[in-house]
């Protein structure tokens, strides 16, 4: 195969961890209920608290881009908009979930996340779902799922915080708390972000900066054994230096203009769980409500835009082991969604029913198939199927398969913005992939591969003949995903991964055949970390991109970069250290969106505790 460039040892896992997984490992963005990851036939990453601190990571996209099967383009520095697209997906068709609550934005264009606003302050566990996984999730989980899981509390009492400064004056801050005891359990994490940042605009000479604040808690109570409450929330504010287009040239330059974003997310639920086990209930309330505003003060102090976008949803979901190879997972959804821009105001909504059956046949296999209709006002029934399969053999190697659907349903924007339409269809894809994983070495070692193929019909795009919304985008996409993770010695990990994507334009047209913009069809990432007995910790990572267009037509392309990072931390008592790493170590002069600015070497240095 054409693309198989790099050699074979970089080989990818279906359901791994960026280090080695824990045998134990739990997945519950594939089904949306507690799994193991031995269970799970679709490809999955899981990336734990452990390694986000060990990356020192500030902003999550930042790390979601070295993972498999991702991509990650940013608009300028930190805050500036951040898409993350998931097997050469758009960044709108990636839904994104936060502690159950779904997060993507009804205000905007595309209905999409931004990731610029997500920091790692509240962060505990990050799921990556590759591949279409509508039956659990609806609509939106067209491209893939991420789902981010917040601070959770433990029998006891624990606590951390770190504290960093650096580069262009900036500074990061963030603290968490939690504990449990009987049948009461909390969590509150926050953090704080501010810095001078960079010009938005390449060619500029003016610094955009940024600053954001944000926290996020839980509360949970069992009220007799099985049967609890859960409250969770989720806020940040923040604001964002811009760059615009000014006259006569109309290209992006310095200008004063900035943003503002507030996003609050809620969860309020009850569960009902059997003392067996065998049957478990959730009935919840989630809101999610997005208020944008952008400022350019050359033509006064009001807004020049106006976003306002709230998504309400009420769910059930039903998980029955009526015996033990069975498993039964039923849900019943009502979402209404609603969008304004401080003169008209519209809503949608949609009523969803979903059904998933998990079978072991062989205590070695597992086999899981679903099925789900959602009736939306706009565009009526749509039923979509998934199905996957997972063996587990003595030797060591897993083999993987799954088949799923996603469809995406028209925005509010797209259906009763200025240029929308009013009769569009939802955006549906099709995708399958294939894997196998072999433990090595003890179990010092795994290595697998993962073939996928994607298949989008009827996407949504601007139609620049009628100047509105239409079906009139396909988009074709194949590939490869490698990785590897070694522990040589206890105190040595390394990870590496390669992604090949080929995604292409299937629209009929002059873009046919052309890569999709912003779509590098190869990516390889590698991290290595070594602990010293005496408790020094020594890492790097580094990071190849390669080449892609910046337009539909090919015209505009994009060089390929490289990135290496270096980071150490050192304990300087029982709970206390310091740490510090330098990014883009050889200063590299890039481009991930033309015209658009990014990082040189830039050095940050910080202190952490923990108590536990």
């Amino acid at each position: 195969m054409k693309y198989l460039i790099l050699p074979a040892a970089l080989i990818a896992s279906a359901a791994s961890a960026q280090t080695l997984p824990a045998d134990d490992d739990v997945v519950v963005t594939a089904t949306r209920v507690e799994q193991s990851a031995a269970e799970v036939g679709q490809a999955v990453t899981v990336i734990g608290r452990d390694e986000i601190e060990r990356r020192q990571t500030t902003v999550i996209a930042e790390l979601l881009a070295t993972t498999p099967g991702v991509t990650v383009t940013r608009n300028g520095g930190l805050g500036g908009f951040t898409g993350v697209r998931i097997r050469g997906a758009e960044a709108e068709q990636t839904l994104v979930v936060i502690d159950g609550i779904r997060v993507n934005d009804p205000s905007s264009p595309g209905g999409g996340f931004d990731f610029a606003n997500l920091l790692s302050s509240s962060v505990e566990r990050i799921e990556v779902l590759r591949g279409p996984n509508s039956v659990p999730w609806g609509s939106q989980a067209i491209g893939g799922v991420v789902n981010i899981i917040t601070a959770q509390a433990r029998e006891g009492a624990q606590a951390r915080a770190s504290a960093e400064y650096g580069y262009a004056d900036t500074a990061f801050a963030n603290a968490a708390i939690s504990g449990a005891k009987n049948g009461l359990s909390g969590s509150l994490s926050g953090g704080y972000l501010r810095t001078d940042g960079i010009s938005v605009a390449a060619d500029g000479s003016e610094r955009d900066g940024y600053r954001q604040y944000g926290a996020s808690g839980r509360i949970g109570y069992e009220v007799t054994p099985g049967i609890g409450i859960d409250l969770r929330g989720y806020a940040s504010d923040s604001r964002t230096d811009l760059d615009g287009f000014p006259a006569p040239t109309y290209t992006i330059a310095d200008t004063p203009e900035y943003s503002t974003t507030q996003e609050l997310y809620g969860y309020a639920g009850i569960h009902a769980n059997t003392a067996d086990g065998r049957f478990n209930n959730r009935v919840a309330f989630t809101i999610a409500d997005v208020n944008r505003d952008n400022y350019d003060p050359t033509f006064g102090d009001e807004p020049s835009f106006i976003g306002r976008g709230r998504t309400e949803r009420y769910e059930y979901q039903g998980d029955l082991r009526p015996i033990d190879r069975l498993r039964l997972v039923v849900g019943a959804e009502h979402e209404t969604s609603r969008y304004a821009d401080g003169t008209d105001r519209f809503d949608v909504g949609i009523t969803s029913f979903y059904g998933e059956a998990i079978v072991k046949p062989l205590e070695m296999l597992t086999i899981t198939g679903g099925v789900r209709n959602d009736d939306h006002d706009a565009f009526g029934n749509h039923t979509t199927f998934g199905a996957d399969a997972a063996l587990a053999l003595a030797t060591g190697t897993t083999v993987r398969a799954s088949y799923g659907e996603g469809f995406k349903a028209p925005t509010l924007y797209q259906l009763y913005g200025p240029y929308g339409t009013r009769t569009l269809e939802p955006e549906t894809a099709r995708n399958y992939d294939v894997g196998v994983e072999q433990a090595l070495l003890g179990g010092r070692a795994v290595a697998s591969a993962t073939y996928f193929n994607r298949r989008t019909r009827n996407q949504i795009d601007f139609d620049l003949g009628t100047f509105t919304y239409a079906n009139i985008a396909r988009a074709r996409a194949e590939g490869v995903e490698l990785t590897l993770a070694l522990r040589p010695a206890e105190a040595l990990t390394f990870s590496a991964n390669y992604s090949y994507i080929g995604s292409r334009n299937r629209s009929a047209g002059a873009n046919f055949g052309n890569d999709l913009a912003r779509r590098p069809r190869q990516t390889v990432s590698a991290n290595v970390d070594y602990r010293f007995p005496f408790g020094l910790s020594v890492g790097g990572t580094v990071s190849h991109v390669g080449d892609s267009f910046d337009d539909a037509a090919n015209t505009v392309r994009l060089d390929g970069y490289v990135l290496a990072s270096v980071r150490a931390e050192m304990p300087i008592a029982e709970r206390l250290s310091i740490y510090g790493r330098v990014e883009n170590l050889a200063d590299e002069r890039y481009e991930v969106v033309r015209g658009y600015g990014t990082y040189g070497r830039a050095a940050y240095g910080g202190v952490r505790f923990r108590f536990d």
